[in-house]
């Protein structure tokens, strides 16, 4: 019986697809909720948040995970996408567990937490975290150094008191992979003391593309619980025109201190930008295109586009200038197009393939102005030239979106539009129908000290209560 019973690491779960049997996939999960029990029960696994394709957040409960194989959980079909709400009782497992120091119960040893199992009771829809893996001593060398070793829940102890300095090194690792946007969507969704911690694990470049994401109060919040030296390291690893925005949120006082631990010539693009109206071409210009000089060939151009930091607005074009070559340059001379350079041998000077009757913007130019420009001229990018001749930045049409989209868009949730109140003892607010079975029979990735097997699901159904409180939705 023990072998048919799969056991799965959640560190192996984070991110994996969920489909229903019909193969279509609904989403990704995000994290794992948990309720612990009292005495030295394992505490019993709830279900899964998992972000559907609209970037909602909702409630996968773990009767209706059919199968878990491949790297891929399998439900019955049926999602309640109403958004999930965290309960008091509830404790997310990569969101809180991990990191944790606890003590092992027999001699008392400290140990962290590096990853925990659940395990499918025999003969039931339950599921339970079952085993713990932990590495013994704390922080700095010892924590890489230690001994690791997989325990029963109950040889260990501590896990609901409340921890005040929590690490997030197994945390960032499980979602290393995520795109800024996403780990971002992760971010928001965590405890304002899991998010600092969050931060504080993240390098300056990681966090200042994830900070670049989130909506502002979260910027303000996470650069508020910085070190005041490091908060400058990551704006000056963020965008000109991001870092400008964040700075522009926060107290005079606050924004001055900051500006004046960034490095001179950051800080400098950065009080540029600051001196235009927000919505203006100088307020939503970035201040680092690439720029060349006219004897650089396209091969040179070619070589600039190629760097994988540039986003894909920026790398779409060059523009050609007179030295000096970093904003404010000499005069600009006009804009060389990714799809003109691969037409010409790399030989070929960038002067003589420039798109010169592209009439520039002022610093000056409003909002609809500036979209109306990208739209008529079918650009992902537009320049922007001072009254002297001189290229100021650029401004890009994810700049433009990010101001056209309403202020809170980063924290909208996906409206639903089929969903009624459940009157008829039904999931009326369903985001797929059930498919024409369970699904396929579940095995676990495997995980480190862990084994796996196969056990069918049940097919959907009306969801209990979770020990005694109602279901989510």
């Amino acid at each position: 019986m023990a072998a048919s019973t799969p056991r799965v690491f959640v560190s192996h779960l984070a991110g994996v697809p969920v489909f229903d049997p019909n193969g279509d996939q609904v989403g990704r999960v995000r994290d794992l909720v948990a309720m612990l029990r009292v005495g030295h029960r394992p505490p019993r696994l709830l279900g899964m948040v998992v972000e559907v394709l609209t970037r909602r957040r909702i409630f996968l409960p773990m009767s209706r995970v059919t199968g878990i194989e491949s790297g891929q959980v399998i439900t019955t079909g049926v999602l309640n996408v109403r958004r999930f709400e965290q309960r008091p009782t509830e404790r997310l497992v990569l969101g809180e567990l991990l990191d944790r120091r606890v003590r092992l119960v027999e001699g008392g040893e400290e140990v962290t937490v590096l990853d925990v199992s659940v395990q499918r009771l025999p003969a039931r829809r339950d599921w339970e975290i079952d085993r713990v893996f932990v590495r013994r001593g704390r922080g700095g060398a010892l924590r890489r150094k230690g001994e690791t070793l997989t325990v029963e829940w109950s040889a260990v102890t501590g896990f609901s008191l409340e921890e005040d300095d929590q690490g997030a090194e197994s945390l960032v690792a499980t979602f290393e992979r995520l795109r800024p946007a996403d780990l971002a969507n992760v971010m928001h969704h965590l405890s304002p003391k899991r998010r600092a911690e969050v931060a504080a694990a993240l390098d300056d470049e990681r966090l200042a593309d994830v900070l670049e994401e989130l909506p502002e109060d979260d910027q303000v919040e996470i650069l508020g619980k910085l070190q005041e030296d490091r908060a400058a390291d990551v704006l000056e690893a963020m965008d000109p025109d991001d870092a400008a925005d964040l700075l522009s949120e926060l107290p005079e006082e606050d924004k001055e201190r900051l500006l004046t631990l960034m490095r001179p010539d950051d800080a400098a693009d950065v009080r540029r930008l600051l001196s235009y109206e927000e919505r203006t071409a100088g307020g939503l210009m970035t201040t680092e295109p690439i720029v060349l000089r006219p004897d650089a060939t396209v091969a040179d151009a070619l070589a600039r586009v190629r760097q994988e930091d540039l986003s894909p607005a920026l790398a779409a074009q060059v523009y050609v200038c007179r030295p000096p070559d970093d904003t404010p340059t000499g005069r600009y001379l006009g804009t060389a197009h990714f799809q003109r350079l691969l037409r010409d041998p790399p030989f070929t000077l960038v002067s003589s393939v420039v798109d010169s009757d592209l009439p520039p913007l002022a610093p000056d130019t409003p909002l609809p102005d500036v979209t109306s420009y990208l739209a008529a001229y079918n650009m992902v990018a537009a320049p922007v030239v001072d009254e002297t001749g001189s290229l100021l930045g650029v401004v890009t049409v994810d700049d433009v979106l990010d101001h056209l989209l309403p202020e809170d868009w980063r924290e909208t949730e996906f409206e639903e539009s089929a969903l009624h109140e459940r009157e008829s003892g039904h999931d009326s607010g369903s985001l797929h129908r059930p498919g024409p079975g369970s699904g396929p029979a579940s095995g676990s990735p495997p995980g480190p000290g862990s084994g796996s097997g196969s056990s069918p699901g049940p097919a959907g159904g009306h969801e209990p209560p979770r020990d005694g409180g109602s279901a989510h939705g």
